[in-house]
């Protein structure tokens, strides 16, 4: 099965409000990272937690942001990252050659 976004593509997280039941924390919202992995489908969690799911699911993918990207005076080690699971829904494609692949 194909999927929207490839492992070290880069993206971005949508920035958009977002009320209820969301999985995706505010403060990765905006932010640039890279698909560091692919992840399964599973059922829309945003649809789910109110009954309304209609058996739709989404494709989650693994996304790594550079600690310094989320925190402006983070002194940590420059390799510290964060890796966390975004639902497709929320993420963007960087650059115009990372079009949707069908």
């Amino acid at each position: 099965m194909s999927t929207r976004f490839a492992e070290n593509q880069r993206v971005r997280i949508a920035d958009r409000d977002a009320p209820g039941h969301v999985r995706t924390p505010v403060y990765v919202r905006g932010r640039e990272g890279r698909i560091e992995r692919v992840l399964p489908r599973f059922l829309n969690p945003e649809r789910e937690a109110y009954g309304v799911n209609e058996g739709t699911d989404v494709r989650l993918y693994r996304v790594r942001i550079e600690q310094s990207a989320l925190w402006p005076d983070y002194d940590g080690p420059a390799g510290d990252v964060l890796e966390l699971e975004i639902y497709e829904h929320w993420l963007e494609p960087l650059d115009h050659s990372d079009a949707e692949r069908a």
